[in-house]
């Protein structure tokens, strides 16, 4: 009975215990509802992103809040950011990469630049702050980290092959790694929501081919005109979706992939019958390929 006691006591100091959450992105959108949802459990937060004054007027000043300024696709700023934490609360319970923006448009008609700008912060940006987190995690034997990728990381979409490769990179990226760290305590996890009322389609935000093609110029247009006026009408809350991803990381054990929105399930429900259905169609063919 004593034994039993003991037991319990120490589960309900562990879950009463704050954690420390790591947020990237923070200063709008999905990341900022993270953030305000973790502090209304009680929990500690770092928020961080590029402009530091909009996250201290966004998150007033509080002994459980420390607002770092983070552009993701510098190294430096981000084993910076992850050293003034370890300082400042002595620990990263939870890694929330979310930083990242919408490169949508037809392929040909991004630029280059544009490309590398899309996968410099979507892509290696989340490798960066994920490379910077991880030896205090490793050393504390325990950590959660939760990747966003997107229903576009799991499928295609129409003028969003740049945005959607980033996401399919992030994802296979997180597959991996969890595997990696895994015995090390440290649980990774992918969150793909689906469409969220946020800024992501917000002239102030999402980015769009810039080199014309006449070829394309019904077909660009018309889906430009498209996600337009889907913008701040999505489905998705995404305080709703900060709330959940506090109550998942107080879990132990969770899904590798978390689809967030009902558009989510019924994509990828969608999405994955597709891919069975031909993986079983081509099933002789491909056996076909054995020596």
């Amino acid at each position: 009975m004593s034994t039993l006691n003991l037991n319990s006591t120490a589960e309900v100091q562990e879950e009463i215990q704050e954690k420390v959450w790591f947020i990237t992105g923070a200063n709008r959108g999905i990341g900022a509802e993270i953030a305000k949802a973790a502090l209304a459990a009680g929990d500690c937060v770092v928020v961080t992103g590029r402009n530091l004054e909009q996250l201290r007027q966004k998150f007033s000043d509080s002994d459980k809040v420390l607002a770092l300024a983070l552009d993701v696709t510098d190294i430096t700023q981000a084993l910076d950011a992850v050293e003034a934490t370890s300082k400042h609360f002595g620990r990263i319970d939870v890694l929330v990469n979310n930083a990242g923006y919408g490169q949508l448009g037809v392929f040909e008609e991004i630029p280059q630049a544009d490309v590398e700008r899309q996968f410099a912060t979507n892509v290696f940006g989340l490798m960066n702050v994920t490379r910077a987190v991880l030896p205090l995690m490793r050393a504390q034997r325990s950590g959660r980290i939760f990747n966003l990728s997107s229903i576009g990381g799991a499928l295609g979409f129409d003028a969003a092959s740049v945005y959607c490769a980033t996401k399919f990179a992030v994802e296979g990226f997180t597959e991996s790694l969890a595997l990696e760290v895994k015995g090390l305590g440290i649980e990774v996890n992918i969150v793909e929501p689906g469409f969220f009322r946020t800024d992501f389609l917000d002239s102030s935000s999402v980015q769009y081919g810039t080199e014309k093609v006449a070829d394309y110029q019904d077909y660009s247009t018309a889906l430009e005109q498209a996600y337009s006026k889907v913008s701040h009408q999505q489905a998705g809350d995404p305080a709703k979706l900060g709330q959940v991803l506090v109550q998942l990381a107080k879990t132990d054990i969770l899904p590798l992939r978390y689809a967030a929105g009902s558009d989510s399930i019924d994509y990828l429900t969608t999405a994955y019958q597709r891919r069975l259905q031909e993986l079983n169609d081509y099933k002789a063919l491909s056996m076909s390929t054995d020596i």
